[in-house]
């Protein structure tokens, strides 16, 4: 019995119809030319050319007859055609890198992907999108981009490279946003300007389009830096906006000589209305947005202000809105109130709020009941940051890491509207266990993986640093890092 021989070396019985449907699929594609049982003949021509040497033909030898006895019958065209259809089959059957992987994303078995962001619905194709461009983008980083011992550590587990997948675009990791200047000064969001708002609700609404947009153009957390202190004067607007509103009402509705006291208080119950409204608006927007990289944002708000800040009562009242929602929590599809996962909160400690008879002592208990129901806010202390970091209290970046203080050139601390680039991490277990008790052992390792360490983070900066503002308007040049030029370089942000 005739045999063929494929490509991989197995042996099948010869199929004279395989190679007639081959040859006519050839004929019927928009180069090749149709002639009636001509695929027929030429494949009968083959099985008896193959009977009479008696010998089996390879998959190529077979292709190679077809070809040429194409030509023999005057019909180039399909033969070129056919030359076609054997480089795409051909293409198509090359192995990516990345196949395994991308389709393992798709039918749910690439669990190490999948299951690797919680915060990432990997069955979702907005989401499965973002990770299969993601696959891609790490192989390419792998290839091209990361040095051969950088990848070589990451591999073997003595180093982490973190987001390997977003390294070949211009983005970086977490950040402090300035949300005070963006919403003092004004910001534009998709190419439309947006002016300061003049009431609490508007504020709110404008902050999360900002997180929105932030979110979409970098892979990391993102924090706002004292979200009660920044807010709290558009809560004043509102106030002031609702009293001059009573007054007018007792005048021209009622006809009545303004009640003052009676004013003050109608519009201080309208403006609470509207700061637990303007929360809730944060809170669900938030968590019913969807950002590019196929999750909500990532956002911390810092809860932090001074008893002598001038909006003191304003800020006490976010921060008791933001407790109180928290505390209820969000329903889910099957109408039960469950803990949100965004934004995160952190409360400070601090001597204003931190002892019974404190003027905000109030806050603390309710920051405590709230942690007790929904394991939320984290907590700082005032006192011991003071201590670390030149006196200064600040929020971590949505990572969770803390910048180092710095100075601007006024010699003013700057902590909003900076970044982290990119994050290695460095197993010091496995040190300890090549060390294994020899301490000279583990501290000559230790700076061999150190030196791999910064030659990773290194390569990032290297990176970002050629990078102009225009990748990025909503961080580069409209106030979330800092105000550019369209094509302005953003290197002096890189370094310092």
């Amino acid at each position: 019995m005739l045999e063929v021989i494929k490509r991989n070396g197995e042996r099948v019985p010869f199929n004279r119809d395989k190679i007639t449907v081959a040859i006519e699929k050839a004929m019927n594609s928009s180069s090749g030319i149709y002639e009636e049982g001509q695929a027929a003949k030429i494949a009968s021509e083959i099985e008896a050319y193959a009977a009479s040497i008696q010998k089996d033909l390879t998959i190529y030898a077979i292709e190679d007859q077809v070809y040429y006895r194409l030509l023999k019958y005057n019909n180039p065209a399909t033969a070129r055609a056919y030359e076609n259809y054997k480089t795409i089959q051909a293409f198509k059957r090359q192995t990516n890198t990345t196949d395994d992987d991308v389709f393992g994303l798709l039918n749910n078995t690439n669990l190490e992907v999948l299951d690797e962001n919680s915060n990432k619905n990997g069955h979702v194709v907005s989401t499965q999108r973002d990770l299969i461009a993601g696959e891609v983008s790490k192989d390419i980083a792998r290839r091209k981009l990361i040095p051969a011992d950088i990848v070589q550590a990451h591999d073997s587990g003595a180093i982490h490279f973190h987001d390997m997948d977003y390294i070949i675009q211009p983005m970086f990791n977490c950040c402090l946003i300035n949300l005070e200047d963006m919403l003092a000064n004004g910001t534009v969001i998709n190419g439309k300007k947006i002016d300061t708002p003049k009431s609490f609700q508007v504020a709110c609404t404008v902050t999360t389009q900002i997180i929105a947009q932030v979110a979409s153009g970098q892979y990391g957390g993102q924090s706002i830096n004292g979200i009660d202190r920044i807010l709290a004067p558009y809560v004043r607007k509102s106030f002031k906006k609702y009293m001059k509103a009573v007054v007018e009402e007792q005048r021209e509705v009622y006809g009545i000589e303004p009640d003052m006291e009676k004013a003050e208080e109608i519009a201080w119950k309208r403006t609470k209305k509207e700061i637990k409204d303007g929360i809730q608006t944060i809170q669900y927007q938030i968590n019913t947005l969807m950002t590019t990289n196929g999750q909500a944002p990532f956002v911390t708000l810092f809860m932090y202000f001074q008893p002598d800040y001038e909006y003191a009562r304003e800020a006490a009242l976010i921060d008791e809105e933001l407790l109180r929602q928290r505390i209820q929590g969000i329903k889910n599809e099957a109408n039960v109130y469950v803990t949100p996962a965004f934004p995160k909160l952190i409360y400070v400690l601090d001597e204003h709020n931190v002892r019974e008879g404190s003027p905000y002592f109030y806050l603390t208990k309710l920051a405590a009941e709230c942690t007790a129901k929904r394991m939320y806010p984290d907590y700082i202390s005032a006192k011991k940051m003071r201590e670390s970091y030149e006196g200064n209290v600040f929020s971590p970046m949505g990572c969770r890491s803390f910048l180092s203080p710095w100075k601007d050139e006024k010699g003013n601390y700057q902590f909003d509207g900076r970044f982290n680039m990119g994050v290695v991490s460095l197993n010091l277990p496995q040190i300890g266990i090549l060390a294994d008790g020899d301490e000279e052992k583990f501290f000559q390792i230790l700076d061999k993986r150190l030196e791999l360490c910064k030659k990773a983070l290194l390569l990032r900066v290297d990176l970002l640093k050629r990078i102009t503002s225009d990748v990025s308007p909503i961080h580069w040049q409209y106030g979330a890092i800092a105000r550019l030029k369209p094509g302005e370089t953003i290197e002096k942000f890189i370094y310092g």
